[in-house]
């Protein structure tokens, strides 16, 4: 397979300068507020956007170092498969998180709930549609145990590039 490359539409602005801190999960970030600003050549695509009260963010990891496939996960102390995990070490450094949107100002977007560090490339932007994108019945695999800690656990600077 060829090669694909992906150039950011945009960053994330954030009160997180540093990864260390920084909440692991958008639930854990909910008071969290910033902007997504969006480069002017792309502004005309967020058009329509405002009627939707949360969008899903995918961005590029770009302080994570490398990847595994075995990794020690946030909220746990053994090795899983880095696909069973939301470790930004990864194959492909993509990351995603559902925020709340609260406005558009022309190509910048106010958000809440973000856990995402300040200056992180945005790669796409799309609605979360919850007749689309949740499941009534589900299973959270090894975070069944774990997920309580979430607003107690922060990035601890295990995956940032050295």
């Amino acid at each position: 397979m060829e090669r694909i490359d992906f150039s950011p539409i945009g960053l994330v602005h954030s009160p997180f300068k540093k990864l260390e801190g920084i909440p692991i999960q958008p639930k854990a970030a909910k008071d969290v507020k910033g902007f997504i600003e969006i480069f002017k050549d792309f502004e005309e695509g967020l058009e329509d956007i405002e009627g939707f009260s949360h969008i899903i963010i995918l961005f590029y990891f770009h302080l994570s170092k490398g990847y595994s496939l075995k990794v020690i996960p946030y909220m746990d102390k053994e090795k899983r498969g880095v696909f069973a995990t939301r470790s930004p070490s990864r194959p492909n450094s993509i990351g995603l998180s559902v925020v709340k949107l609260l406005s558009r100002e022309k190509n910048i977007l106010y958000v809440q709930g973000l856990d995402i560090v300040d200056l992180t490339p945005v790669l796409d932007i799309k609605p979360y549609v919850p007749q689309f994108d949740t499941e009534e019945n589900f299973e959270i695999g090894w975070l069944k145990k774990r997920v309580y800690r979430l607003s107690k656990t922060v990035d601890d600077g295990r995956f940032k590039k050295d």
